[in-house]
């Protein structure tokens, strides 16, 4: 078991995929800094998704670390390898490689996001042997996006729960054929933008619905809020007014 340090119960981890810092936004962060500093000295959590493509070094990773204040946290999504290509099956040389790479994020390691490939139907037997296999690596958060409707049963809910796996909030959220269904008391919303995904800017009340949902899901744990509406500029505004409180009514977003 990893000795990671978890982060504090109920914590407000507001962020985006990636620390890309549009000209737009530039008067919100420092001047000073690489991005990476800048966008640390602002926000809480980042997610990287750039290894779910490639592997970085331990070095890339331990840089990144040192980068950031010590309650920064970082999302690490799992390389395609493993979800996409091996399909959760026979991928210890595979995970035992990520988590040497990301262990040098020490305990600023947060969160190792698990998304699953559109396809992906749900093996029970590749899922209970695959799930402790990565529990056993990573003593952080593991998060889970499925977009399978046969991921959301009783039996792959059973399993995330067994193994203290997430199941992520997503919008759209894709293959869940129904309300969101909790599997651990820590929460991790994943924001793709809508209607048109990865480009779509939210409007102020759907931000606002989303601020209420990270303040009641505090109580149970630590909630991370991820902006990945990232292709055409929109994350880090929307995140920003997210982080500085969105204002605005309605129902609750998840």
């Amino acid at each position: 078991m990893s000795d990671l340090q978890p982060t504090p119960s109920g914590a407000r981890l507001i962020g985006c995929a990636g620390w890309s810092i549009h000209k737009d936004a530039a008067a919100a962060f420092p001047e000073e800094g690489s991005h990476l500093e800048r966008y640390a000295r602002v926000f809480s959590a980042v997610e990287i998704n750039s290894s779910f493509y490639r592997p970085h070094k331990p070095e890339t990773y331990a840089r990144w670390a040192d980068s950031v204040p010590d309650a920064f946290r970082f999302s690490v999504k799992l390389p395609k390898s493993i979800t996409h290509e091996a399909r959760l099956r026979d991928a210890d040389e595979l995970l035992e490689r990520f988590a040497q790479e990301t262990g040098a994020l020490g305990y600023k390691l947060g969160c190792v996001l698990v998304q699953l490939p559109p396809r992906g139907v749900f093996d029970e037997a590749a899922a209970a042997d695959f799930l402790p296999r990565l529990r056993m690596r990573f003593g952080c958060m593991l998060a889970l996006e499925a977009r399978h409707p046969t991921w959301f049963g009783d039996a792959a809910s059973a399993l995330l729960e067994q193994h203290v796996v997430t199941r992520v909030i997503a919008d759209p959220p894709a293959g869940q054929p129904g309300p969101h269904v909790p599997t651990t008391l820590a929460t991790y919303i994943r924001l793709h933008g809508t209607p048109k995904i990865y480009y779509s800017s939210y409007p102020p009340e759907f931000l606002a619905r989303v601020e209420r949902q990270i303040e009641k899901r505090r109580a149970g744990g630590d909630v991370w809020c991820i902006f990945d509406n990232t292709a055409a500029f929109a994350a880090v505004p929307n995140a920003l007014e997210v982080l500085h409180g969105a204002t605005g009514g309605g129902a609750a977003a998840a």
